[in-house]
């Protein structure tokens, strides 16, 4: 079971992570003078949404739920959260792809294609659902529910 202050070290390095995710769709259109420096931002921000899904795998994997051998349940409590932080990684690098790729050959320029345009709504939509599901999925898994054998397990497992 993960202690108090385990848990909260792992909550403040999840929001320092999505505060950062924030950050770079807030602002990295600021920075479309210079590619190099989007490039960094758009590479770091990838690898923090990996960070992300490892360390909510890695709480997974720390619960009496999953070492019961009941994965399905977790599975089945929070599939939206993987499912939808599959889809924004995905449209993330998608997008982080064709901005770099539109704006290297032409850094000073204002290129907004309409195919563009609908990606980078579409990646925005998904950031705040993401944001959203993944917090609380982070707060869903402080519940002590999870860590100890109890009345709520042994009847989820009988309807599952």
């Amino acid at each position: 079971m993960l202690q108090t202050s385990s848990y909260s070290l792992v909550l403040s390095l999840q929001f320092l992570l999505l505060a950062y995710d924030l950050f770079v769709n807030a602002f990295s259109e600021l920075l479309r003078m210079a590619p190099v420096v989007q490039l960094v931002l758009f590479i770091i921000q990838d690898i923090a949404i990996l960070f992300n899904v490892i360390i909510v795998f890695l709480m997974f994997f720390n619960t009496f739920v999953f070492q019961a051998g009941l994965v399905s349940l977790l599975f089945r409590k929070f599939k939206g959260t993987i499912i939808l932080t599959a889809m924004y990684f995905a449209l993330s690098i998608s997008l982080h792809m064709w901005v770099m790729n539109l704006r290297w050959r032409n850094s000073l320029g204002f290129v907004w294609t309409s195919g563009l345009q609908a990606l980078f709504v579409l990646q925005r939509l998904a950031a705040v659902l993401y944001c959203y599901f993944y917090k609380r999925t982070a707060l869903r898994l402080a519940d002590p529910r999870f860590y100890r054998d109890s009345q709520w397990l042994r009847k989820e497992f009988l309807q599952g």
